[in-house]
Order: C-alpha cells, then structure tokens, then sequence
C-alpha cells in the first residue's frame, strides 16, 4: 500500500504497526535509560517553550503572528526529541495502542507513563532554573520575563474544565505530529510532519503538560526573586498543580483514546473482534 501515498512514506497502516512495535519497545526499555531520556525531552520540550516565548514577547508583532510564528519556534521542541530521540510523556500517550493490541501489560503502561512524566518534569524545571540563572529573562528590556509572567498567570487561572478540553485538544495535535513523522525516512521528512500539527496547537492556545512544567516554574523563580513586579494571581505551588492535573489527564485522553484507540480499532482490531 505504500506506493499510494507516494514516494517511500510508510503508509497509515504501517505507521499503525511501527506504534505498536515501538510502543513495546519504550515500554521495556531500562528504567535509568528511560529516566534519562525522559529528563532529556523535558528539556528539550522546555527549549522549544524558551524560543516561542521570546517571540511572544515582541510587542511590535500582531496577535496572530506572535501566535503563529512562536508555534513554529515551539516546533523545536518536538523536532529534537523524534530526531535526536527521548522520552515524551505527551507522545508515549500512543503506548495505549500497545496495550489495546496485548503486547505490553496495563502494568507496563503506567510504568512507562510514571517514569516519563517524572523525568519530563526534572528536565522541565531543571531547565526553568539554568535559564533563569542565565539571565535569559532580561532580554528585551524585561519584556521576556512580563511574558513569562503573562503566560504563566493565565495557565494557572484557568479553570478545571478548560484547563482539560485544551489538553485534550493539545495532545490530540501532538500525537498526530508523531504519528505523521514515523510516515517518513528522513529528518527532513519528519520535521515538516511536526511542524503544522504543533504551531497549530500552540497558535490555538491549547495546554502542553510538560510546557507548563517549564513555563510556570520559571514564572515562579522570576516572581519569587524579584525579576519581575508581581502579577495579580501571584503563582504558587498550588497553582502549578491546579493546572497540571487537569492538563495532564486531558493530554491522556486526547493521545490516548482519541489518537491511540481510534487507530488501533481501524488499523489493528483483529477480525471477528467487537
């Protein structure tokens, strides 16, 4: 079937089959290689949040170009952990289709989920903390810290339900960017299949779990530390969690059983299965 979708791109099927297999694998790698690359992809996601935030910051630019055009930076992010490779909490949501298919247990899944977001989180705020120590939050004039401010204070403020449709909506894009880039052979292939799924989510406005987990905890040290006047929400601990739980289980859901689920009972539910 290849051969219709043109050129030598995996077609959806095979792409249904490579999740599955890759799925098993990520489920069983070792625990300190999955923490590492965990910690990585934190990192890295939290790389991609640094670049869209200093365009946000840009005061000359319109709403829908600062939107638009930080979404494409943000694509950096996820660009780094498919070529590079690490482990994303947000993409190994697919690993549901794995378990739906019986080649990892409900055990194995929530292993793998556990570890991830643990260590997306350490690579998230570890990275918070080095940028803030840089200096990076100085960049124009302030402007980059008052975004920082702006953005965080927002994500906090969001109620519960809101908070959880946009991660659903987030995840739902996110997963769709991996499962397009294992179409293709090539970075470059993979980069322009990750690029239009992901400034679409970020331009929309949608909830990434492990973005928050840089974003807000850097918004807290510059509020913490008098980088940065204090907003009218000031950000604690509390309103971190606020926002992650709800994001976090909508991030489920929309890789998941929106994603995950869907495409296994199309491309992998055996005959005769109901």
């Amino acid at each position: 079937m290849s051969e219709i979708f043109g050129f030598d791109a995996f077609s959806p099927k095979e792409i249904a089959a490579r999740v599955d297999t890759i799925g098993a694998a990520k489920a069983h790698l070792p625990l300190l290689s999955t923490l590492m690359l965990s910690v990585l992809a934190g990192a890295f996601v939290g790389l991609g949040a640094l670049y869209y935030l200093l365009i946000r910051s840009d005061p000359t630019l319109g709403f829908a170009a600062r939107q638009v055009l930080g979404g494409v930076a943000f694509s950096l992010g996820l660009i780094l952990v498919i070529v590079a490779g690490a482990e994303l909490f947000t993409g190994n949501n697919l690993l549901a289709m794995a378990l739906a298919d019986g080649k990892i247990s409900t055990r194995d899944l929530l292993r793998n989920w556990i570890v991830v977001c643990t260590g997306n989180f350490v690579g998230a705020t570890g990275l918070a903390l080095l940028v803030f120590l840089s200096g990076h939050h100085e960049s124009g004039g302030g402007a980059v810290a008052q975004e920082y401010l702006r953005v965080a204070t927002a994500k906090v403020a969001l109620p519960f339900w809101t908070a959880f449709f946009r991660g659903v909506l987030c995840n739902v894009l996110v997963c769709m960017a991996v499962w397009m880039a294992l179409a293709g052979r090539s970075v470059v292939d993979k980069v322009v299949a990750i690029v239009f799924p992901i400034s679409a989510f970020v331009a929309a406005g949608f909830e990434h779990s492990i973005a928050n987990m840089y974003i807000i905890p850097l918004a807290m040290l510059l509020q913490a530390f008098g980088a940065v006047a204090p907003g009218p929400v000031p950000i604690t601990l509390e309103g971190l969690l606020s926002n992650l739980v709800p994001v976090i289980l909508g991030n489920i859901v929309g890789g998941s059983v929106l994603v995950a689920l869907v495409y296994h009972i199309i491309y992998r539910r055996k005959p005769g299965v109901k």
